[in-house]
């Protein structure tokens, strides 16, 4: 069982992130001891931190440790994927964001993503048959990719780990730890199967 103080974690997003998504997840797993790197698609605006939407309006920018095009998967022991409506629909047309999650996936790595991030999960076309959760709003998205949706605060399905909404980042959190502390989900790929 990896420790999670030698866990390096990917966060990956963009501008219009749901604020505490990212947040929240970032901070948990810091105090645990993982290393946290933030990676966003380079931005002519600001390519040093993306800005969050929180609850209402633009929320506080968060720096970016590493641009996107120059993730290595292999690098990563697990990958979060925050939520808010325009983050995951701007990054699910980013063909590398795509990529990264496949590699992930592929590689029986953790894989994380609550509220609508995973639109990202569909868009890779890792979510047939795979337990899964999301934002209400999204559910029929999930279901047409062949997801077994389900209205639970934290669905997890070997290492793939979903959540609804902010309400759910304690319980999203504490699964993201553990999940990497359980090592290699590499046989969900034959379970799908």
């Amino acid at each position: 069982m990896p420790d999670i103080r030698q866990a390096k974690i990917l966060i990956m997003a963009t501008d219009g992130f749901e604020q505490s998504e990212l947040e929240v997840p970032k901070q948990k797993l810091s105090e645990a001891g993982a290393k946290v790197t933030v990676a966003a698609p380079q931005s002519r605006q600001s390519p040093k931190e993306i800005k969050g939407w929180d609850e209402k309006d633009w929320g506080r920018p968060v720096p970016v440790d590493q641009d996107l095009e120059s993730v290595n998967p292999d690098a990563f022991d697990a990958l979060v994927l925050p939520g808010g409506q325009i983050n995951p629909d701007k990054l699910r047309l980013e063909p590398k964001a795509i990529e990264i999650v496949r590699s992930f996936y592929s590689a029986g790595k953790v894989v994380a993503a609550i509220c609508h991030a995973p639109w990202l999960l569909v868009e890779a076309g890792i979510v047939k048959g795979r337990k899964v959760t999301s934002y209400q709003s999204i559910k029929t998205d999930v279901i047409n990719a062949g997801g077994q949706w389900s209205d639970e605060a934290v669905v997890v399905d070997k290492g793939l780990i979903t959540s609804r909404n902010p309400g759910d980042l304690e319980p999203f959190s504490k699964k993201i730890i553990e999940e990497v502390q359980e090592g290699s989900h590499a046989d969900r790929r034959q379970a799908a199967e």
